[in-house]
């Protein structure tokens, strides 16, 4: 029995029961009432097994930060200079589903819940989507399209990860993360048509044509 129960706690997904035992008890007991020996003992690990993975309770929802982050890079840099926008921004979307498959929705929606009723949760949320942000700023940069359109593409593809993300969780119909993806960009790029073009250049200042 001593050696199964060591055996377990070297299971390779050992941040997965981490997070699940974290969010299970964030939502029971809240999440200031919940120390890290809580969280630890609720997965079947050590502490140690828990600072190996963490440097803190605020960083136990965030466990799958890095690895989504560099997929969205990836996305971005396997287009190319010329990807229109809108396709950029797919990529950016699909990229990102990959993340939450069905079957993890009502975990999400808890964690959602749970995120929002605290502070230190909230402000780490706002640094994931700040990270998000950056990765796909800087990988546009790299592609040579310009500063503009490296801001211009990180803030809408965070936008569309954020409305994406929420419609899927709060749909009472139970759609697809993809199809949330695919109705957000569609609203995404209807909004940008309506932009008005470039001023017309033979109008003065005051507003009348030359002449």
């Amino acid at each position: 029995m001593t050696y199964a129960v060591a055996v377990a706690r070297w299971e390779p997904n050992a941040g997965q029961r981490l997070a699940s035992a974290a969010l299970t008890l964030f939502a029971e007991r809240g999440y200031d009432a919940t120390t890290v020996n809580d969280i630890s003992e609720r997965a079947g690990l050590t502490k140690s097994t828990f600072f190996r993975h963490c440097n803190d309770k605020r960083e136990v929802l965030f466990l799958g930060q890095d690895g989504m982050t560099a997929r969205l890079a990836e996305a971005v840099h396997a287009s190319t200079p010329e990807t229109p926008p809108a396709d950029v921004l797919a990529a950016v979307l699909d990229a990102i589903g990959t993340f939450f498959p069905e079957e993890i929705r009502a975990a999400a929606t808890m964690r959602a819940t749970v995120v929002a009723a605290h502070a230190e949760l909230r402000e780490r949320e706002l640094l994931k989507g700040a990270e998000l942000s950056s990765a796909i700023e800087n990988a546009v940069r790299k592609q040579g399209r310009g500063e503009t359109a490296a801001r211009f593409l990180s803030a809408l593809g965070l936008l569309a990860l954020d409305i994406t993300y929420h419609r899927w969780i709060a749909d009472p119909d139970e759609r697809s993360y993809r199809d949330h993806a695919a109705e957000t960009l569609d609203e995404l790029v209807a909004q940008a048509s309506e932009l008005p073009g470039p001023a017309d250049t033979t109008r003065t200042t005051s507003g009348r044509s030359p002449g």
